[in-house]
C-alpha cells in the first residue's frame, strides 16, 4: 500500500505544482472575454457555473478507459501504477490543458480546425475524417459496454439488445438538443454515482489492505501472457494517462467557460482526477487477479466482483451504476463533438434543429451499422475496441505535435509537450508494427523500428524550428 499512496499523493501534488507550472507557461488571461459571451448561441456557446463544468468534462473523458484500461493494465505489474501517475501529470493533463486553452482562445474551435492551425491544411482535412471516424468509434464502443452492464442488472428479457436502444436514443436527444437541457443537468447526477464508486473502493483498499505492487519489486512484467510492457501497457492504460479523446472534448466545455482563470481546474484537474480513479481500479484489480489469477479478461466480471464483495449488494449496484454512467457520458458527447467538427468543417450553423439533424441522421446511420456488426460477430467489439485504443493515443501524438508547434511559435517553454509527443509517437507507431491488426513483427524489430520513426519526426520538428527561426529572424 506504500506504492499505491505514494502514487495517489503524487497525482494531488502534481495537479497543485505541475499543473500551476504548465498555466504560467501557456499564460491565462482571466481579463479575456471567452466564447461562452461573444458567441453565445442557447445550444453549444452557454455560460456555465464552474464546478458543472467540471462535472461535464470529468465524465466526459473518463468513459471505460481510466476503469476497463487500467483494470487490464494492472496486469503488467508495479509499471501500470508509474505510467498513471507520471502520463497524468506531465502528458495527459498538459495535453488538455493546453489544447483546451487553444480551443479557448480561437472561439471554441474544434481539435482539427486546431491542429490545422499549426500543422498545415492538410493535416486539418486529415483530422477532420480520423477525428469524426474515432467520435463514431467511441460512441459505438460506449454504447455497448454500459447495455452489457445494464443487462446484468436487470431482469433477462430486458437483455443487451434493449438496453443498446434505451441508451442510442439517450444519444440521440443528447447529441441534437442544447448542452444544458439534458447534458449539464443529469451529469450531476451520474457524478455522485461514479464519485462514490471511486472513493467506496479507495476506502476499502485501506480497510481491506490487499497485496499491492511496490516499487521493492521492481518494474518486472507480470503479465500472464508475457506481453510487452512497451507498447502494450500504454496503449491499455489509455484514458487513466493520456488519451486523444479528451481534446475533442474540451471545446464543448471552452464553449461554456466563463473566465480563462477557470481552465486549470477543469481541464488539468479533470485529467488528474481521471487518473485518481484509474489508479484506484488498477490497484483493485490488483487484488482480483492477486486471489483470482489472471486468467479474467472481463473487465466488467472484475468491477462486479470487486464492488459486490466491497460495497454489499447495494453499493455494488451503485458503484456498476457510476461505471455505467461513465461510458454512457463519454458516448453522448463524443457524437456531439462529432456534429460540431463536421458544422466547423461545412461551416455550418447549429443553432436550428434542421441542420443539426442534417449532419446526425448519416452519422447515427453509420453508427447503427458498426453497431450492428459488433454485437453480431462475437470478437467484433473487441476488435472495435483495439483500433479504438490506437486510433485513441495517435489523436494524442497529433495533438501534442500541434501544441508543441504552436508552443515554438510563440516562444514558450515547448519542452512541455515535445517531450510526452516524442514518447507517444513512439508508443504508436511500435504498437502499428507490432500488433495483430498492424504488421504482426517481432518485439525487437517493431520496438527499433518505433524508435526510428520517433528520431524521423523529431528529425522533422527541428527542421522546421530552425527554419521558422530564420525566417522570424529575416522578418
Amino acid at each position: 500500500m506504500i506504492t499505491f499512496t505514494c502514487c495517489f499523493l503524487a497525482l494531488i501534488v502534481g495537479y497543485f505544482v505541475y499543473g500551476k507550472f504548465v498555466e504560467r507557461v501557456f499564460g491565462i488571461d482571466p481579463a479575456r472575454v471567452t466564447p461562452a459571451f461573444t458567441k453565445q448561441d442557447g445550444v453549444d456557446y452557454i455560460p456555465m457555473p464552474t464546478w458543472k463544468i467540471f462535472m461535464i468534462q470529468f465524465l466526459n473523458i473518463a468513459g471505460l478507459g481510466p476503469i476497463f484500461g487500467a483494470i487490464m493494465g494492472a496486469k503488467f505489474g508495479t509499471a501500470s501504477f508509474l505510467w498513471i501517475v507520471l502520463g497524468s501529470i506531465f502528458a495527459g493533463a498538459t495535453h488538455d490543458f493546453i489544447a483546451g486553452m487553444l480551443s479557448l482562445r480561437h472561439d471554441g474551435e474544434s481539435l482539427p480546425e486546431l491542429v490545422g492551425r499549426y500543422l498545415g491544411n492538410n493535416f486539418k482535412q486529415f483530422m477532420r475524417a480520423f477525428t469524426v471516424v474515432l467520435m463514431v468509434l467511441v460512441g459505438v464502443v460506449f454504447v455497448a459496454g454500459p447495455a452489457g452492464l445494464l443487462a446484468s442488472l436487470t431482469p433477462d428479457y430486458l437483455d443487451t439488445t434493449f438496453w443498446v436502444i434505451v441508451v442510442f436514443l439517450y444519444y440521440i436527444l443528447a447529441t441534437l438538443l442544447p448542452i444544458d437541457k439534458i447534458i449539464g443537468k443529469i451529469y450531476p447526477l451520474f457524478a455522485i454515482a461514479l464519485l462514490f464508486m471511486a472513493v467506496g473502493i479507495f476506502v476499502m483498499l485501506y480497510v481491506n489492505h490487499p497485496p499491492l505492487p511496490e516499487f521493492t519489486d521492481g518494474l518486472r512484467n507480470t503479465h500472464p501472457d508475457a506481453l510487452p510492457i512497451f507498447p502494450i501497457m500504454f496503449v491499455s492504460i489509455a484514458c487513466g494517462a493520456i488519451s486523444g479523446f479528451h481534446a475533442t472534448q474540451s471545446p464543448l466545455m471552452a464553449r461554456c467557460m466563463k473566465n480563462e482563470k477557470y481552465a486549470r481546474p477543469v481541464f488539468y484537474g479533470a485529467m488528474i482526477t481521471e487518473g485518481i480513479v484509474a489508479l484506484i481500479w488498477a490497484a483493485a484489480a490488483t487484488y482480483f487477479f492477486h486471489v483470482n489469477g489472471m486468467e479474467e479478461n472481463n473487465a466488467a466480471v472484475v468491477v462486479d466482483s470487486i464492488t459486490k464483495e466491497w460495497l454489499g449488494p447495494v453499493g455494488g449496484v451503485l458503484a456498476v451504476l457510476g461505471v455505467i454512467a461513465a461510458p454512457i457520458t463519454s458516448g453522448d458527447t463524443a457524437f456531439r463533438s462529432a456534429r460540431l467538427i463536421v458544422a466547423d468543417f461545412l461551416r455550418m450553423e447549429q443553432k436550428s434543429i434542421a441542420k443539426r439533424l442534417l449532419i446526425c441522421v448519416p452519422m447515427f446511420l453509420i453508427s447503427i451499422a458498426i453497431l450492428l456488426y459488433s454485437l453480431k460477430d462475437k470478437d467484433g467489439f473487441d476488435m472495435i475496441w483495439r483500433y479504438f485504443a490506437w486510433s485513441n493515443q495517435t489523436l494524442a501524438v497529433f495533438t501534442l505535435w500541434a501544441l508543441s508547434v504552436f508552443l515554438a511559435r510563440a516562444r514558450k517553454l515547448y519542452w512541455i509537450t515535445l517531450i510526452p509527443a516524442l514518447f507517444m509517437t513512439a508508443v504508436c507507431s511500435t504498437y502499428i508494427f507490432i500488433a495483430p491488426e498492424g504488421l504482426g513483427l517481432s518485439v525487437a524489430l517493431s520496438q527499433g523500428l518505433g524508435i526510428l520513426v520517433t528520431i524521423i519526426v523529431w528529425a522533422i520538428f527541428l527542421v522546421w524550428k530552425y527554419k521558422y527561426k530564420s525566417s522570424q529572424s529575416v522578418g
